[in-house]
Formats: C-alpha cells, structure tokens, sequence
C-alpha cells in the first residue's frame, strides 16, 4: 500500500524485491488498484499530485504556445479546471493516477501527465504493468530536461516501489516528434494499433486514431534507465 503523498527522492538508493514474472497478466475495464497519491521529486520536476490549486499555473502554461499540441489532449485555459475535475474524477475510480509537473526553478506547474490502466497479477493482489499517459508540457518546459526527468521518477517508482513487469506509452502514430522521443529514451516500439483509442487532433473528435506503442519490462530497466540517466546529464 502506498502512502497518500509521500515524498520519493529520484537519487535515493534503489530497492528492487524479486518475484516470478512468467504468469499472465490480467487484462480486464474492471480492475482498480489503489495507486496512492505519491509525490516524486527530481532536480528539475516535482511531479505532485494534481489538484485544483494547479489551474492557475496550468492555464498560463497551456496556452503559451499550442503549436506542438496538434496529436495531445490539452486543455485551453477556460478548459482547465473541468479538465482538472475529470482527471480527479478518473483517479477516483482506481484507474488513474495523475500529477501536475511543477517546475523545481520556478515552482510553477509546467503539463500534466499521469500513471493510468493499471493491470493485475493473477492473485489479483500485485500490480503487473501500469501506462503512463496523459502527458503534455508547457511550451516554455519542453526541452528543458523535465519531460526525461519525470519519466524517470515515473518509471523508477514503478519498477523499484511497485516491482512491475511491464510500463506502457502510446501515441498518435502520426505523431513522429512523440515517436522519436520515446525511441531516444531506449523504449521498444511495439507496432501499431489501428483504430485504438480516441483522436485528440484538430477536427478530428468522435474519430478513432491508430496507436503507436511503446514499452519497457523489467528486465530492460536498468539499460533504459542508463539511458535516461545520460540524457537528462546533458540538462544539468
């Protein structure tokens, strides 16, 4: 069980507990787990859990410059607090998990993202696999090192606090400048998933979208880790 907003340190020691990852997982929309409400804490990003006292800093953010937002889901500013409500609504029936991304330099919530679909061992006790989604930043944080760092804390609780086997990531497959970042991140691209979840782009609402997917198990995550580690270096 996870403590409601405790505070995780991205550069404490690692802790890892071992158990067998060759059985099933359980697939199935009734699943709910209790996620908690973690806060994990980097150089660059704190990643706290989202509420209501964020809109302000969120609506600036999102509304500096959409250019980049052509395949994400992201809120205009009068947009934001129903946005916020949804996302508590959605952390409210065990599925989700969502953070604000507060930059550390200027304590300023910069995007969202968030822990969502989390799946089950067959013991229906241990989560096996959880996405991370929902994810979009400010134009002013994007290439500043957040968007690697709070991949890592999600990643490293995921896979050290939670021993998970698997992490999931998706996208619009038309969207190459996701693709790419995923790729560089050392994630394994899986294929793509036709008609698989709801467009976001312009236009395009009511309308399907195919997925490109994305992933790392378990026995990846040191290497991927490294990976991250060194991209995130060339931000300090």
């Amino acid at each position: 069980m996870i403590m409601a907003h405790r505070l995780v340190d991205l550069h404490r020691p690692r802790q890892r507990s071992a158990h067998c990852r060759n059985q099933g997982i359980r697939h199935t929309d009734s699943v709910t787990f209790d996620l908690g409400s973690p806060t994990l804490q980097g150089r660059l990003v704190r990643l706290e859990p989202l509420d209501h006292r964020h809109a302000a800093d969120l609506a600036v953010a999102a509304t500096a410059d959409r250019s980049s937002y052509g395949f994400t889901w992201v809120p205009n500013a009068d947009e934001v607090p129903g946005y916020i409500a949804a996302q508590l609504e959605r952390r409210d029936t065990g599925k989700l998990t969502p953070f604000a991304q507060v930059s550390v330099a200027t304590g300023r919530a910069v995007g969202c993202t968030a822990y969502w679909e989390p799946r089950l061992w067959p013991d229906g006790e241990r989560l096996s696999a959880i996405e991370v989604g929902f994810t979009w930043l400010g134009a002013a944080a994007q290439g500043t090192g957040i968007n690697v760092e709070a991949k890592l804390l999600l990643f490293a609780y995921a896979f050290e606090t939670w021993d998970v086997a698997r992490i999931d990531l998706k996208t619009d497959a038309r969207n190459a400048r996701s693709r790419v970042a995923m790729e560089k991140l050392g994630l394994t691209f899986e294929g793509v998933l036709r008609n698989w979840s709801a467009s976001w782009a312009p236009g395009e609402q009511g309308r399907l979208r195919d997925s490109a997917m994305f992933s790392v198990i378990a026995s990846e995550w040191a290497a991927v880790r490294s990976t991250m580690e060194a991209r995130l270096a060339r931000y300090a």
